[in-house]
């Protein structure tokens, strides 16, 4: 099984999945992401969103690929470039972090070691930036797929609360521990990275 991490670009951005190549939550804020998503132009605030971000600040991306075919992605960025950072009660995010925004792996490929594999790419890609964790904001009252990420499953891979809060706290990882995982975190690692984005359900804006 041949598998691979490649930057996310415009180039690969179809590659996602169908609902998430359109999906502006994290990239507008909440009020023009939904005058975006009403005429129709979500896609295309996507795609502007990638470009910027890759002039900008460079990769902010990971798709996943098993024999040439995509079965997952990360998406993460400085909360600098993420609108939606600014509108959670526990915002905002630390200065020394970046924001994990999204992630996903298909249910086919889990227990293969892609999560563990994929975070730990991402921890070095960040490392080698000056970062020293990514932050994210967790649902704590998760139920069906959606943009935000359970808040439980991130606690089971490592995350530690920085500021709590009763639907959606603020959780930490330190990008160094993330290369010392082992095969003990893969379980917890597919709950997290496969409950995020199954088509067709995205919460609304």
């Amino acid at each position: 099984m041949g598998r691979r991490l490649v930057p996310l670009t415009l180039d690969n951005l179809s590659e996602l999945p169908r609902r998430c190549r359109s999906c502006v939550f994290w990239e507008l804020d909440p009020v023009s992401g939904g005058a975006a998503v009403k005429a129709g132009r979500s896609e295309q605030e996507k795609e502007a969103w990638i470009s910027a971000v890759l002039l900008e600040w460079g990769s902010c991306g990971r798709v996943v690929r098993v024999d040439d075919v995509p079965v997952g992605f990360v998406l993460y960025a400085p909360p600098a470039y993420v609108p939606r950072s600014m509108a959670f009660p526990t915002s905002p995010v630390s200065a020394d972090a970046v924001q994990l925004m999204t992630a996903w792996i298909n249910p086919a490929y889990q227990g293969q070691g892609l999560g563990r594999v994929m975070v730990q790419t991402v921890a070095k890609d960040l490392l080698r930036r000056g970062f020293r964790a990514i932050e994210a904001f967790g649902d704590a009252r998760w139920k069906e797929p959606a943009c935000m990420l359970p808040a439980d499953h991130l606690l089971a891979v490592g995350f530690k609360t920085v500021r709590p809060h009763q639907t959606s706290p603020r959780l930490r990882l330190e990008l160094r521990t993330t290369l010392s995982w082992k095969e003990d975190v893969e379980m917890a690692l597919d709950r997290l990275l496969g409950a995020v984005q199954k088509e067709p359900a995205l919460r609304p804006l």
